[in-house]
């Protein structure tokens, strides 16, 4: 039985209404007057329900799809304005307990570089990484309660917020490791997280378990509830995802969704981000043994219909995609990339050794930040390294409320233009400079209100003499 409100993740992750959704949108997408009705309810920036969803990513009418992307894009604008927030994955460790068999630090695989970083070695790659720009990193590290323990990764938290190089500092670390208790959870609040990131990877039960025969993360309830105990452990912002190619990309849309609606049901908060993973070559993972791959298209349009049925959610698309396919999809809806990213344990402070590789996957995007900022202003964004809302307490549903009343850009927006300042005068490159100070010029003048203008001006006047850290 599909309950939204239930704890029980196969009520609100119901196999037999996904099945039924992906039937409904199958049967109706031709339907141009449904397509249409729900096209108007999108209008309304309220977010659509996974039925609604499954309708228009099925939708093969041509003009119905320009209006579905010109509206995923306008929707985005609204939300979020054109900032793009940066961040950077940081790999603690990739010692690893379970058989995931899409994952090459499963614990079968006796040729991957085990690694784990020393309290002096995560010193190094977030100083490496400060010296970069990055202000906001993401912790990753495989299941293993022994090299792994949450002891380590909250002194590896500790670490990373204690170090303040030149103007550096890295001021939000969110958190992408296992499923854990709501005492866990607790701790990694109290170590000032921002968001726990935990992927989904597929919502079909039986595909879950097959995927992954061995260890802890074989429990599918268990890692589906997840996020309500953390939430339960008085973690506000929870980011959600699944890696498309194992599953039906269809299966998987109408979960994410279904998750979103149940997060929204029980706690009033639906999830803070929704990351969009395609599978990867990998170490001695081959993606071609996977049959459920996605084009460019179609992903697309899957970040297009993601963002109208949840207008209100940061979407994550990582250096797993080329520069050709972001660029595409930032205007669809993406709010954060990442830039200059490295997947293996370390590798910022100084390259790995290819015969020392311990990468989880390949990266297709191999641009420095420098490059990426500049790129992304090229195209018209503010490349934002803002943490304002984090460190404000604006998080959860004070930040949710905001957002869904179109209000978080009047902080947001100069937020972004400030940390830019930050990094054009820190780390920048000549021409990155020479383009990121006519955008800040052109953008101070858009912000609205009189007095937000003028203190912005003034904060950004006290970058260039050498203050850091101002916030709205």
């Amino acid at each position: 039985m599909y309950n939204p409100k239930s704890l029980k993740a196969e009520e609100f992750i119901s196999h037999e209404e996904i099945l039924e959704t992906l039937e409904y949108g199958e049967k109706n997408k031709h339907n141009a007057e449904l397509i249409d009705s729900i096209i108007a309810k999108a209008k309304l920036r309220k977010g659509l329900s996974h039925r609604e969803g499954a309708v228009l990513l099925d939708c093969d009418i041509p003009e119905k799809n320009e209006e579905i992307y010109k509206l995923a894009e306008q929707i985005k604008k609204d939300f979020y304005g054109n900032r793009i927030v940066m961040f950077a994955p940081l790999y603690l460790s990739n010692y690893c307990i379970n058989g995931c068999v899409y994952c090459p630090y499963h614990a079968k695989n006796k040729h991957i570089c085990r690694k784990k970083l020393t309290q002096e070695e995560i010193e190094k790659e977030v100083i490496a990484l400060q010296d970069m720009g990055h202000k906001r990193l993401a912790i990753e590290a495989g299941e293993d309660p022994v090299n792994n323990p949450i002891e380590y990764i909250l002194e590896s938290i500790k670490t990373i917020y204690s170090i303040k190089h030149k103007n550096g500092a890295i001021r939000r670390v969110n958190v992408n490791i296992a499923a854990t208790t709501v005492e866990n959870y607790r701790k990694l609040k109290e170590a000032g997280i921002g968001t726990y990131i935990l992927f989904q990877e597929t919502y079909n039960k039986e595909s879950y378990e097959r995927l992954h025969p061995t260890g802890p993360k074989h429990n599918y309830a268990y890692h589906t509830e997840a996020m309500d105990r953390a939430m339960e452990g008085g973690i506000d912002d929870v980011g959600i995802g699944a890696l498309f190619g194992l599953e039906l990309y269809r299966y998987e849309f109408a979960g994410l969704l279904m998750h979103a609606e149940h997060l929204e049901a029980v706690h009033g908060v639906g999830p803070h981000t929704i990351s969009v993973p395609r599978i990867r070559r990998a170490d001695d993972i081959n993606p071609d043994t996977f049959n459920n791959g996605i084009d460019d298209d179609t992903f697309a349009k899957l970040v297009a219909c993601l963002r109208i049925c949840v207008p209100y959610t940061g979407m994550i698309v990582s250096t797993r995609e080329s520069r050709k396919c972001r660029e595409r999809v930032l205007h669809l809806g993406i709010s954060q990339i990442s830039g200059a990213s490295k997947t293996s344990v370390g590798g910022y402070a100084e390259p790995e050794p290819e015969e020392d590789n311990s990468a989880q996957f390949d990266v297709s995007d191999n641009r420095t930040l420098d490059e990426v900022v500049n790129w992304l202003m090229r195209l018209g964004y503010i490349p934002s390294f803002c943490t304002a809302c984090y460190r404000e307490g604006r998080t959860g549903d004070r930040f949710m409320s905001l957002c869904k009343a179109g209000q978080i850009q009047n902080c947001c927006h100069p937020n972004a233009l400030m940390t830019l300042k930050e990094y054009l005068e820190d780390y920048a490159s000549e021409d990155t400079k020479r383009i990121g100070e006519e955008l800040i010029a052109r953008e101070l003048k858009t912000i609205p209100n009189e007095i937000v203008r003028k203190k912005a001006t003034e904060y950004i006047d006290n970058i260039i003499h050498g203050k850091r850290d101002f916030r709205f």
